[in-house]
């Protein structure tokens, strides 16, 4: 008696699904708050110092001094950044599946440390490099990187890539994880967290464009690169310092598996079995009547429960569940059937993000080089193109406190909702923002060309006599966008995924920008081909910026961006949120709608 006694005791002091640093049961008087949340926070600045730190620059670092040709070192850098926010869906994968986030981060800081190693060694040593050479006399021109040293390049950026990867797809999770979801405070908190993730992230991306990039402009590149190693390298201890804290969910097996199990089981089942007597034909049966996982469903009563009242909506699903399976590897539980369900739910909302991040990548490409055209002295100080990022940096620093301490409250006040605003209405305002952006992109670009006809400066490569601050009113737009957009499906992801598929749905968030970067690029090759085909000039193509008809590509994507919209109210009206609590439901029945 006295033993289950003290066996009940503890499990009412520990976090049901946790574990601490050192895989014993997380307590909850020591694991887990804001203490814990902010040791990820103070990482984030760092790493995201480490990453933006070369690749904001890294075009010219190709093109100077690897001396690949701009279109080839614009691909290199997209396919870069791509690859690196698309890894993030294996290391949220491999964090819940078989190691946790908190190995995750460290594996991933410890391959990216080795990637920038072997990047500032090459920058420091003439002989890992192409000979120094000019275009001022001869017409022959640089020879490219190539052979070894160029496989050294690659391997170096790779390994980076990887590591960011492992890093975006466990860091945000492990932040998150350490809120209790089950109180009103901790579910404040950890949206409050995703909000001040992105201000970290803002915060180290400040430090980056600015003292970073002179650092590599005018130190040298090698000095560039060993800022960047030695801040990941310093992530490491102070991610070790909050491991006392910390609480970190115990990976559950491969989400992969699952899904694709339910999905062949609903499939073979209503192709094989016509035995209606064997089918489940409501999920609302009893649980006794289907394999289930018992110690997970105890430890999880409330996700549970969640999740088990949404079996109204994709019912073709429903045929999984069989009192006698066909085959024992097709045996599905009710719990596996639903956490599938929420998962196809939430794709189309992942899907109508990559058009908003098509337009975020702008920032990156023809905002830098429209605003590289212009006057950009302010007094005497010149800002160097690649430092232009800073603008939605800034933006985006001041906005995420603002909304935490000013907007959430004051939308609670008037909702009368534990959540103020929805994350699909979070996600909606950064869409809506994201036309505005194209719209006020296009109307400055028209003037900024209308500029070059006046001054006849149209084929000249000298800086326009307008200032460059004028692209500013786009990166106010697009920096709110991202603010709004980033941590509102990071939020979304990681709230409405089943518990066992946490870090790889909120990992869905990164997939999503470098879908925008890849889709960025196939519109501009679609535009130039149709452009090309119609007009016999392609709209984008050329040395000569003033040439292009980058107005129109602007309105392009403002069009493309409101139909996107419109479908994204078209699956919001239909999104019902699993985690939204009875009594918010019936205090404010339209929570579901998009109100922005």
């Amino acid at each position: 008696m006295l033993v289950r006694e003290m066996a009940e005791m503890q499990q009412l002091n520990t976090w049901e699904g946790y574990v601490d640093w050192r895989n014993k049961p997380a307590m909850k008087a020591r694991h887990g708050g804001l203490l814990a949340a902010s040791f990820v926070l103070v990482v984030e600045v760092l790493e995201n110092l480490a990453y933006l730190a070369n690749a904001s620059n890294l075009v010219l670092y190709l093109t100077k001094f690897m001396h690949f040709s701009p279109s080839s070192s614009a691909n290199i850098v997209t396919n870069f950044m791509g690859t690196a926010f698309l890894l993030a869906l294996l290391g949220g994968f491999l964090a819940d599946a078989f190691y946790t986030t908190f190995c995750i981060y460290l594996i991933s800081a410890t391959i990216e440390f080795m990637g920038l190693l072997i990047l500032t060694i090459q920058a420091h040593t003439p002989s890992l490099k192409p000979a120094f050479c000019t275009f001022a006399h001869g017409n022959t021109p640089c020879k490219q990187l190539h052979g070894g040293k160029a496989v050294l390049l690659f391997a170096g950026l790779y390994l980076v890539a990887l590591g960011v990867g492992g890093i975006k797809g466990s860091l945000p999770p492990h932040g998150a994880e350490q809120f209790d979801e089950n109180t009103p405070k901790g579910r404040k908190q950890r949206s409050s967290f995703f909000n001040y993730f992105v201000f970290s992230l803002s915060c180290g991306a400040l430090i980056a464009v600015t003292f970073v990039v002179w650092v590599e402009d005018n130190k040298g590149w090698q000095w560039g690169f060993g800022i960047a190693t030695a801040t990941i390298l310093l992530s490491i201890p102070i991610f070790l310092l909050g491991s006392p804290t910390y609480r970190t969910k115990i990976p559950a097996g491969s989400p992969i598996t699952t899904i694709f199990k339910v999905l062949a089981a609903a499939i073979y089942n209503r192709c094989v079995s016509r035995n209606s007597s064997n089918v489940i034909a409501s999920m609302n049966s009893s649980a006794s009547s289907y394999p289930t996982d018992t110690s997970e469903e105890e430890g999880h009563a409330k996700e549970n429960t969640q999740i088990q009242t949404a079996t109204q909506e994709l019912k073709f699903l429903d045929g999984a569940v069989m009192r006698n399976p066909i085959h024992p590897a097709l045996a599905c539980s009710e719990k596996q059937v639903e956490e599938v369900k929420i998962v196809i739910k939430v794709l189309p909302i992942f899907m109508s993000t990559i058009m908003l991040n098509c337009c975020l990548a702008q920032l990156s490409t023809f905002s830098v080089q429209q605003a590289a055209s212009m006057n950009t002295k302010i007094g005497s100080l010149r800002v160097p193109p690649a430092s232009l990022p800073i603008f939605p940096v800034l933006f985006m620093m001041v906005l995420a406190p603002v909304y935490s301490h000013i907007i959430v409250p004051f939308s609670r006040k008037i909702t009368k909702t534990e959540m103020g605003v929805t994350h699909l209405q979070r996600i909606g305002t950064g869409l809506v923002l994201s036309i505005v952006a194209m719209a006020v992109a296009a109307l400055v670009e028209a003037k900024r060309k209308r500029v070059a006809v006046q001054s006849n400066m149209l084929n000249s490569s000298k800086p326009l006599p307008i200032t460059f601050l004028w692209i500013a009113l786009q990166y106010l737009f697009l920096g709110s966008a991202d603010l709004f957009s980033l941590a509102g499906m990071m939020d979304f992801f990681f709230t409405e995924a089943p518990f066992s598929m946490r870090s790889l749905a909120t990992a869905m968030s990164w997939a999503s920008l470098a879908m925008g970067y890849y889709l960025s690029s196939v519109l501009v090759s679609i535009v130039n081909g149709i452009t090309g085909t119609l007009q016999n000039t392609p709209w984008l193509t050329g040395s000569n910026l003033n040439h292009y008809q980058l107005n129109r590509f602007y309105w392009l994507l403002c069009v493309l961006s409101g139909l996107n919209y419109l479908l994204y109210m078209l699956w919001t009206s239909r999104y019902k949120y699993r985690s939204i609590r009875p009594q918010d439901q019936r205090e404010n029945p339209n929570i579901n709608s998009l109100e922005v």
